[in-house]
């Protein structure tokens, strides 16, 4: 009996031994960070924010996400502070931070999929989680040391501090009509590009109704773009490296995006901006590391005829005018197909000499938009695809081609055929076309310029000589008080000797008289 109470005694000694040698050895996660030579800034952190009782509480499951000694450095530099600094912020700041990194329940690295977003202790924002392969992001944070096992949880090293901050991705995940762009970033692993807390960026967001009208125009499906190995470069053609707001865009601007296969071509017409063909339907959404433009169309970086036409030295006039027409949407529609015959700048020249005027007087004609859309046809049209006879463009007026000798439309001549675009073709022509039934006459008198109006002593006119050759003033009962010929492109009159009313003044050119009506008032 005695030895086997001795025998009892011994084994009872021994699981007791047993018991407390566990206990010596066992590591919540505050002791694995504690112990780690890479986290000794973080754990000096914990303990100033108070979380380190917190973090040892065995009854307790956490998650952590431990930024190493180098992450903290870097949010150190990034907010231009020492690491004793951060150590000085007040304990509820460093603990508002710290618990933006912890899980109140294990999640092992095998249970992370991309694109979960997870609610840590601090609930002011989600963590986003993207997977890439082997790769394992947090936000914009990577894990370089998944799944260091503790009795209260896991813990896993990251390279960056992840800060609470809203982003441009949270403003997308957050709406309800940009489902099919969030599902896009998450697929082309950019959340943690776009959760960065020291990025600053300018997001032009498609909305659904904008993806299911891409899709049906390309004749895809949601999971065909999905998996389309363009999905990544598609989508970082919508996003700048900097924050732009609405108010420092301009017309005709050109934006370098991420993707640099191509530009972003800005229009502002009145109100309205776009964005190549996209319209901006929302502006100046803004988040704390950029800004979120919202866009009725998807734009893709396909080149263009507009394209075409920007990257070549010999068409800048040519697009100064499609920028002042505001057209540079219709031509940026990749889903569109269009035959552009495209004037040279001596073309462009040559019909401002014969205006009479400069480049600033072209682009300030009234008719703009229809001349250059004079010169577009829907469709695209290679030079072997053109017949002899009339072609209609997309003002509804017709040109003629004449392909006897060369190709010539009306008495232009293309000098350079068959420039191919994702959306059409380019022919270089050596002449500005204009319409039959609207001469250099009608368009000059376009430029007609008449000054102060009302007056009481004299007028000038501008931009009458070189098409017309003479002018008279009429009054208002049909009489002719003055005439006079057009001999300099400007002409003072002095009017001081007529009656208060108003004045009819006819230019009279080669093939017509057009009227522009001026009011004397000694009261003006």
């Amino acid at each position: 009996m005695k030895k086997k109470i001795t025998f009892n005694l011994k084994v009872t000694t021994f699981a007791l031994m047993m018991v407390l040698t566990n206990l010596s050895y066992a590591q919540t996660v505050y002791d694995v960070i504690a112990g780690s030579p890479n986290h000794t800034s973080l754990t000096a952190v914990i303990n100033a924010a108070g979380l380190d009782v917190v973090l040892q509480d065995g009854t307790a499951t956490y998650t952590v996400f431990a930024p190493d000694n180098n992450a903290i450095d870097d949010v150190a530099a990034a907010l231009g502070v020492t690491v004793p600094d951060l150590l000085m912020l007040p304990q509820a700041d460093l603990a508002y931070i710290l618990t933006y990194h912890v899980l109140d329940v294990e999640v092992p690295s095998s249970g992370v999929t991309n694109g979960l977003i997870a609610t840590p202790l601090n609930t002011d924002n989600t963590l986003k989680f993207t997977v890439d392969g082997t790769d394992v992001f947090v936000n914009h944070a990577q894990v370089n040391a998944p799944d260091l096992a503790a009795t209260n949880g896991v813990v896993h090293s990251i390279d960056a501090v992840v800060l609470v901050d809203e982003t441009v991705a949270d403003i997308a995940i957050d709406s309800p009509n940009h489902t099919v762009l969030v599902q896009a970033v998450v697929e082309a692993r950019l959340l943690p590009d776009l959760t960065n807390p020291f990025a600053q960026l300018t997001v032009f967001a498609p909305t659904d109704v904008a993806f299911t009208s891409a899709l049906g125009a390309l004749g895809i499906s949601a999971g065909d773009l999905l998996a389309s190995p363009e999905l990544a470069n598609i989508l970082l053609y919508h996003v700048l490296g900097a924050e732009v707001v609405s108010g420092d865009l301009s017309n005709g601007q050109l934006a370098q995006p991420l993707n640099m296969a191509n530009t972003l071509k800005i229009t502002i017409d009145g109100m309205d901006v776009f964005v190549n063909q996209a319209q901006v339907t929302g502006a100046n959404i803004f988040a704390d590391n950029g800004v979120v433009h919202v866009l009725d169309a998807v734009v893709l970086p396909n080149e263009t005829v507009a394209d075409i036409a920007i990257d070549s030295p010999d068409h800048t006039t040519l697009v100064a005018a499609v920028v002042e027409a505001r057209l540079l949407p219709a031509l940026t529609d990749p889903f569109a197909e269009f035959t552009v015959f495209a004037p040279d700048n001596d073309a462009f020249d040559a019909l401002a000499t014969d205006l009479s005027t400069d480049l600033a007087g072209i682009l300030a004609l009234p008719n703009l938009s229809d001349i250059l859309l004079y010169h577009v046809a829907s469709g695209e049209l290679l030079s072997g695809d053109l017949t002899n006879g009339s072609l209609t463009m997309l003002n509804s007026g017709s040109v003629v081609i004449d392909l006897s000798s060369g190709v010539m439309v009306n008495s232009s001549t293309v000098t350079a055929p068959n420039l191919t675009s994702d959306n059409g073709v380019v022919h270089v022509i050596d002449q500005v076309l204009i319409e039959n039934t609207s001469d250099i006459e009608s368009i000059a008198a376009d430029l007609i310029e008449i000054f102060p109006n009302p007056s009481s002593d004299f007028i000038t006119i501008n931009g009458a000589e070189g098409n017309f050759n003479s002018l008279a003033i009429i009054d208002g009962q049909g009489r002719k008080v003055l005439e006079t010929s057009l001999d300099s492109d400007s002409t003072t009159i002095d009017v001081q000797h007529l009656n208060d009313g108003f004045y009819t003044i006819t230019f009279e050119g080669s093939n017509e008289i057009v009227s522009r009506r001026f009011l004397i008032s000694s009261n003006k």
